[in-house]
């Protein structure tokens, strides 16, 4: 159980941090401009996005969700149904043309002879290509970029909190008057940037809750990632509040912090900044398109590079004026998101947990059925199939996906050789019969095995 939500507070996480995070931008204008009070201000954010963040994949895995629109469509009405799905739509292509911003800013910061255009448009190409390629394949490359940015973050927020002489007044009064903050209060902030961020996860969150049956374990992935999550805020905001007076007017903040420990150090960072905006930008702009051809299919590619292509151009506002601008709005829809998906996760907390109890009890029945060690009988067999009738899955899924979890379970299990594929030879098969009793002996169940 632990393994699997570790699996998933990685995925989750892997989500949330973003490029937009990487680059420390949003970390700024949301919570270091607030000076000390922007932690606090983080801390309350965090705490919603865990919240939130459970939400979002215990709904998925309920719906045993393929896409956001299986959980929308069941627990919004139709108005609502369309803010979120055109909020999400809206998502993808901001967040996406952001990227090209970003990018060009990322390489224009290191190398100053560089101009921003030149950077945005090499993403341009390079996205552009990756369309006709297996999206999956590469961005899961990139996506391994991922624990580097944890890593530097960590270890650039440690070492800069070990190695300052802090003078929390001096960088309170500094930051509240260097840096414009993205909403005018703390607290809304705090609201506005957990919004933004949901907007971004939404869809993938879904997904990620929708690939497992098991939603304890779901559950447990959410908190795991949601505190993963705080530390690496906390790491991040207390690092760029203590530098403030170097980063408060950088595009990339982060960036600027890395140059100002070690400039070798600065030149790492500049690619796997690059490659985390590459990853997000093929992303959002694959997903926009896939969803608005969703019913014609082959006219994909022809509006996955109009997204692209009017992205750019609309990329030259500059990266720090589209966070500051964009990112509230999103953040503002993102509220919407999460009064409906919070609000029908608490209110069907029971309908959740009736399923799990189907779901686990399924699971030991279908352990027992397939495991050539143990002893599965017709009453056991009768129970499955209630079980399959009760659950909020059809009956052929239910009984496939169950299984699949238990084979790879079997399969990784050193004590016995077992291949779905080819049983072994040790399993018996039982004939299961209902014998009549004689008078005055009680009703069992016999079974006679036969060898296979």
């Amino acid at each position: 159980m632990f393994k699997r939500a570790l699996a998933i507070s990685m995925a989750f996480v892997g989500v949330v941090v973003g490029a937009g995070f990487a680059s420390g931008q949003e970390a700024l204008v949301y919570f270091v401009a607030f000076g000390s009070t922007g932690i606090w201000a983080m801390v309350l954010s965090a705490v919603l996005m865990l919240i939130t963040g459970i939400a979002i994949l215990q709904l998925g895995s309920y719906f045993r969700a393929t896409d956001h629109n299986a959980v929308y469509s069941e627990i919004a009405g139709p108005v609502s149904y369309r803010i979120l799905d055109w909020g999400t739509i809206t998502t993808l292509f901001c967040i996406g043309f952001i990227m090209f911003a970003g990018g060009g800013a990322n390489i224009n910061q290191q190398f100053p002879s560089i101009p921003t255009w030149v950077g945005g448009l090499v993403l341009l190409i390079l996205v552009l290509i990756v369309g006709r390629l297996d999206v999956d394949k590469v961005t899961n490359v990139i996506g391994a970029i991922t624990p580097f940015i944890i890593i530097f973050i960590v270890g650039v927020a440690i070492y800069t909190m070990l190695t300052s002489d802090i003078d929390y007044n001096a960088l309170d009064t500094f930051a509240r008057g260097h840096v414009d903050p993205a909403v005018p209060n703390p607290w809304l902030g705090a609201a506005n940037y957990t919004g933004m961020n949901v907007m971004c996860a939404v869809s993938m969150g879904i997904v990620i809750g929708g690939n497992f049956l098991d939603n304890k374990t779901v559950g447990l992935g959410g908190i795991i990632g949601g505190i993963i999550f705080i530390l690496l805020m906390a790491l991040l905001v207390g690092a760029l509040f203590i530098n403030i007076e170097t980063v408060y007017d950088a595009d990339i903040p982060v960036l600027a912090l890395v140059n100002s420990i070690n400039p070798l150090f600065g030149y790492a960072m500049t690619f796997i900044i690059y490659g985390m905006i590459f990853n997000t930008a093929v992303g959002q702009l694959y997903a926009l398109a896939k969803r608005i051809t969703r019913k014609k299919p082959e006219n994909f590619y022809k509006t996955y590079v109009v997204a692209c292509l009017v992205g750019f151009v609309l990329s030259f506002a500059g990266f720090k004026q589209l966070v500051s601008f964009v990112f509230p709005i999103l953040g503002y829809i993102g509220l919407f998101m999460i009064a409906v998906v919070v609000f029908n996760w608490a209110r069907n907390r029971k309908r959740l947990s009736e399923e799990q109890t189907v779901r686990d009890r399924a699971r030991t029945l279908v352990q027992r059925k397939l495991d050539p060690r143990e002893r599965f009988t017709k009453k056991n067999e009768l129970e499955l199939a209630k079980l399959a009738a009760a659950s909020n899955m059809e009956t052929e899924e239910f009984e496939e996906v169950v299984s699949e979890e238990i084979h790879e379970d079997l399969e990784s299990d050193d004590d016995i050789e077992y291949d779905r594929e080819d049983p072994s030879p040790s399993v018996t098969y039982v004939v299961h019969t209902k014998p009549v009793a004689q008078e005055g002996v009680a009703d069992t169940d016999v079974d006679f095995g036969a060898k296979a």
